[in-house]
């Protein structure tokens, strides 16, 4: 097969000495089998921004810290040099979700190497030590449906007690491993705390997997998870072992406006005020 230029360079390094076949492609990047010397691996290579079909990305970024003050305005500005900056920080971002949730217990493939925008990682295998299929192409009996998720509202537990959501979780990027899912493609996680989206995306991320396994048992698309979830987090009452039901009900109290506008005419107020003196 022809190697992708994007691979040279770790042929090069001695990073890996074999590119094996093509894995998968998706909309951010696409996935070859690799070896090194001992070891085979896969390769992720994320795709050049022009040809990606990721969209909306402001809402995943919202909240990112960039610690170069540089970069930051170059960003800011859009030149150049920014884009680029933009384009290497979207990529680090999944390099350090996945060390960050490998170490909140989340079940992540192992990162191994990030190289010239290319993530090296071990490979997924299932019980016959094949690469592991996507959730998307497996099936289940009504009682594996629940087992699976249940496992799977328990990563994203993990994962939101780690102050992170994953922001774009579906059956299509959740592996279905030897000894259960594991959960894959996370440059666009998010920030719990510090994007304005959070809720929304977690709520989507667990309505996803939800909807999915609800294909084989209907009861399954009853639950509310992530909304059960989200209303613990804002509680701070949420903890890696919290027992959830899936039972969630809305708020039917009103809410108090005039108290708000008040709120807001005092803050007003108080700010006439400073500028008078």
């Amino acid at each position: 097969m022809k190697i992708p230029p994007r691979l040279l360079p770790l042929l090069e390094e001695g990073l890996i000495v074999e590119v094996i076949r093509p894995l998968m492609s998706g909309k951010e990047a696409a996935v070859y089998v690799v070896r090194d010397k001992k070891d085979v691996m896969v390769a992720k290579v994320y795709k050049e921004a022009e040809r990606r079909s990721f969209r909306q990305r402001a809402a995943y970024t919202e909240g990112r810290q960039v610690r170069n003050s540089r970069s930051r305005r170059a960003m800011e500005r859009g030149s150049k040099f920014g884009r680029e900056q933009e384009e290497a920080a979207w990529q680090s971002a999944e390099v350090d979700a996945l060390y960050r949730l490998a170490a909140a217990g989340v079940r992540v493939p192992k990162a191994l190497h990030f190289y010239e925008g290319v993530l090296l990682m071990e490979v997924v295998l299932n019980p016959e030590g094949w690469p592991a299929p996507r959730l998307v192409d497996c099936d289940f009996s009504p009682r594996e449906a629940w087992e699976v998720h249940a496992l799977l509202m328990h990563q994203v537990v993990l994962m939101l007690c780690a102050g992170i959501i994953h922001g774009d979780l579906s059956e299509y990027n959740v592996l279905m491993a030897w000894d259960g899912p594991m959960i894959i493609d996370l440059p666009q996680a998010i920030n719990a705390a510090h994007n304005q989206s959070a809720r929304d995306l977690l709520i989507r991320d667990v309505t996803n997997i939800t909807n999915f396994l609800a294909r084989f048992d209907p009861e399954i698309a009853e639950t509310r998870y992530g909304q059960e979830m989200w209303g613990l987090y804002e509680r701070a009452k949420l903890f890696t072992d919290t027992p959830l039901t899936g039972r969630w009900r809305d708020s039917t109290r009103r809410a108090n406006t005039h108290a708000v506008l008040d709120e807001i005419a005092a803050a007003e107020f108080e700010v006439k005020q400073r500028r008078g003196r």
